[in-house]
């Protein structure tokens, strides 16, 4: 099988870490102790968040004197792609010796008029108190929300139309490399009025630009891997249950948090509406489970998986 794996933040820095780069290497090593055996068996592709790290980057650019003005989004997001790819890169080379492993930097088109230029929603960086928060909005003209019990930064984060290099991973894929790739969502960029790319102040979504390849490389299945077991029906209520197989159809008639579960629920029913195939939900040191169709959330056109055809 074709497998696209979304990793999520969670993968490489936790709310409660520090971003020292000794613990997010450490994370990586474990999801890649994850992700190896998929690798063994099918096509992996596999992309990753960068929250935090844009957040880390962006903060010091902001307070470095001998900068003039601070380094862009854009420009951030391609530097936490290289950070995390190569992290990612090495550590899947030392579970799979004599396998190719390519780490790629990839620009993600977006519309230079997406209403999310105008609400940003994508948290970026470290939580804050809300005085905190409120002071280094003023200080540096961010926009803030609430997430959860704490307050973050709050960036636009447009949708994803096209990773550019798209046509490269497809031949990477078929050459059998383990592809690295589209981290954070991609670097976001549009076309100017003479249609050349330039990049832009904003963070795409990642679990979006997840299922987007998904889709344009023909993958059989999504796998978006965060902290949760599974998805909750009626989370944080006295009735809330584990969806285990479901339709996209029925999944979306259950309401996430358009913060966190949200964007991984559009992704996951999105794919399988427009392709017919599996996508699911769960942990990331369950993914195996996941694919067997024995962990996670899973969904389908018809909730049904395994199909005989996978087994």
């Amino acid at each position: 099988m074709r497998v696209v794996v979304a990793l999520g933040g969670n993968a490489l820095m936790r709310r409660e870490d520090r971003p020292d780069a000794s613990l997010q290497r450490a994370n990586v090593m474990a999801a890649v102790k994850s992700l190896a055996p998929l690798a063994e068996r099918h096509e992996l592709i596999v992309t990753h968040g960068n929250g935090p790290q844009v957040g880390v980057l962006s903060l010091e650019s902001i307070n470095d004197p001998n900068l003039t003005r601070p380094y862009p989004l854009d420009t951030i997001g391609a530097e936490t792609q290289g950070m995390i790819g190569y992290w990612l890169l090495q550590a899947m080379q030392n579970a799979l010796p004599g396998r190719q492993v390519m780490a790629v930097i990839n620009q993600t088109l977006v519309s230079a008029v997406d209403p999310a230029f105008d609400d940003p929603t994508k948290f970026v960086g470290q939580v804050y108190t809300r005085d905190e928060a409120e002071r280094l909005a003023r200080e540096y003209g961010w926009r803030i929300k609430a997430d959860g019990d704490h307050w973050r930064r709050v960036v636009p984060s447009p949708a994803p139309q096209r990773v550019i290099e798209t046509r490269l991973l497809r031949q990477l894929v078929r050459a059998g490399t383990v592809v690295i790739c589209a981290g954070g969502g991609g670097i976001p960029v549009v076309r100017n009025d003479v249609g050349q790319l330039e990049g832009v102040e904003a963070v795409v979504d990642k679990d979006a630009t997840a299922a987007l390849l998904a889709e344009t490389l023909e993958a059989d299945a999504l796998l978006v891997l965060t902290d949760v077991t599974r998805v909750m029906r009626g989370f944080g209520t006295p009735h809330q249950e584990e969806i285990k197989q479901t339709t996209p159809h029925e999944l979306r008639a259950e309401d996430f948090p358009a913060g966190s579960m949200g964007p991984k629920v559009e992704a996951v029913t999105g794919f399988v509406e427009r392709t017919g195939d599996m996508a699911a939900i769960g942990r990331l040191d369950q993914c195996v489970q996941i694919l067997a169709g024995t962990a996670g959330t899973i969904v389908t056109p018809n909730a049904t998986w395994p199909l005989a055809s996978t087994l």
